[in-house]
């Protein structure tokens, strides 16, 4: 809490009650053409008051969130920030500035600034960049303020800002206009603000327990390391086509086979395929690889880390997801121990005589489970559908799916009683998978087997540097890939994955 206003400050200027108010030149029949103009005007006011309108460099002292959290009277401070609000009292000015991290109120009269700055004051508007040197006060109202002794400008915004409730609701501006976003909408901004910060606290976890971060290509000349359709380039001077990753996987693994034990790489994949609230074609994924450790184990440190981050930044192991108007839609309930069932023991949930009808039968049943098939679909795949609507789609608590069937995860080691499945997870969260893992397959022939039966006619696309890679030995290990995308949506409680990406691909805007 600020310091109570003392009676030696009681001579001190005072803001009006009024709430922020625009441009004076914001008047209602005024065109955006027509503000635009007026700010061009200003602008060549100031050139010929010899003031640049894009200064240089500015040292400070705070940012101006942060100097309101702790605030302290009598200080001598230089802030910066973009004017936000402004209060005109004719003689003396009010105006918030403000960053990413917060904002503050600042005052200056002629008699604090002198009358040739106040008159520079007076051709800014709101959104313009401004420094401001000065001595922080408390006025009878209790508001953290900073009293302008010198001012410069930083940058003339040529443009208005959005209005705040009416100027940038439409998701389609606020994705396509992703900085006028921040500038608006306070929720974004801490979004954005905690994605980094947890972002930042994965690395640290892993660090913590001695995995080492590496960095591997995201041109290849063989993607693998996921069935999913890559994008297409060309390298001109080696006269070779290449691919967009989508996934990192190989490559790290031939760290384990050269005696790195434990690796990770958190960094973008890339896959040219449908765009969805959960799906935009580059991604941030997390994969890590731990020698001879196995998919119970790294099923232990996803639930480790995610707890972790949940308690860390979201107050405990239940989060809240809630609507625009701050009704409570869900909660997800994170606390331990977390379920795991067979994939198998969840479809018989659905239809306890799946697995002995037919193929044909099983198209049937998912007429009538109401889940749309198409003819080019293996067997394999119906039941992988079903899956996806009547199991994912409705997991909210955290659900690890084990031993899935083995056409599903070719690069995964058969579990030794039953080859049909593999020793796999799927952890699931809010109706999506978070993160799969495994038991990673360090047999070639095995290996070679199951990517021939995966690539079917395109053997070609096989990495055999891969295999060769293999032969040389890789200890048994444990691997898992975490969607950081889908697991801070999970986190924060955003609709879409558009929410939680700074600038998402969209269709280009028609002119």
């Amino acid at each position: 809490m600020p310091p109570k206003h003392t009676s030696s400050a009681s001579m001190d200027p005072q803001p009006p009650k009024a709430t922020d108010t625009p441009d004076v030149a914001q008047a209602p029949g005024v065109t955006e053409h027509q503000l635009i103009r007026f700010r061009r005007e200003k602008l060549e006011k100031l050139r010929e008051l010899g003031v640049n309108p894009y200064g240089g460099r500015f040292e400070t002292t705070h940012r101006p969130g942060e100097l309101r959290a702790d605030f302290k009277e009598g200080l001598k401070v230089r802030v910066a920030g973009r004017i936000v609000a402004h209060r005109d009292m004719g003689k003396s000015q009010f105006f918030d500035v403000a960053d990413i991290h917060g904002r503050l109120q600042c005052f200056l009269n002629g008699k604090s600034v002198g009358e040739e700055q106040f008159e520079i004051f007076k051709l800014l508007d709101l959104g313009d960049w401004i420094g401001i040197e000065g001595e922080t006060f408390i006025t009878r109202t209790e508001e953290p303020t900073v009293r302008a002794e010198n001012i410069k400008v930083l940058s003339k915004s040529l443009r208005p800002l959005p209005e705040k409730w009416h100027g940038l609701a439409d998701r389609e501006s606020r994705y396509r206009h992703r900085y006028l976003d921040l500038i608006a909408n306070e929720e974004s901004r801490e979004i954005f603000l905690q994605r980094s910060r947890i972002v930042a606290e994965i690395r640290n976890f892993f660090h913590r327990r001695d995995f080492l971060e590496v960095e591997t290509p995201m041109l290849q000349d063989v993607p693998g390391g996921a069935a999913a359709q890559p994008f297409e380039t060309f390298h001109k001077a080696l006269g070779m086509p290449l691919y967009m990753r989508i996934a990192p996987e190989l490559f790290l693994k031939r760290l384990l086979i050269g005696g790195f034990d434990k690796v990770f790489e958190l960094n973008r994949n890339f896959r040219n395929e449908g765009i969805s609230r959960r799906h935009n074609p580059e991604f941030t994924m997390l994969e890590a690889y731990w020698a001879y450790s196995d998919f119970d184990g790294m099923a232990q440190l996803v639930e480790d880390l995610i707890c972790h981050l949940a308690e860390t930044f979201c107050g405990g192991l239940k989060i809240e997801h809630k609507d625009a108007e701050g009704n409570i839609v869900k909660t997800i309930d994170l606390s331990r121990p977390w379920t795991r069932k067979s994939y198998r023991d969840l479809i018989r949930d659905i239809d306890p005589g799946w697995f002995e009808r037919t193929p044909g039968e099983r198209r049937a049943k998912c007429e009538e489970l109401g889940v749309e098939t198409r003819p080019e679909m293996e067997d394999y795949e119906i039941t992988q559908h079903v899956f996806e609507k009547l199991v994912e789609e409705k997991a909210i608590n955290p659900l690890f799916v084990t031993e899935a069937p083995c056409e599903l995860v070719p690069l995964a080691k058969a579990n030794p009683e039953d080859p049909t499945v593999v020793d796999v997870f799927e952890l699931l969260i809010n109706g999506q998978e978070i993160a799969p893992g495994y038991s990673e397959q360090n047999d070639p022939e095995a290996q070679r087997s199951a990517l021939e039966a995966q690539a079917g006619e395109e053997i070609q696309r096989i990495d055999e540097e891969f295999i060769l890679a293999l032969e040389h030995g890789m200890p048994p290990a444990g691997g898992i890939g975490i969607g950081i995308d889908r697991l801070l949506m999970m986190l924060t409680g955003a609709e879409s994955i558009r929410d939680v990406v700074l600038f998402p691909q969209l269709k280009a805007k028609q002119e």
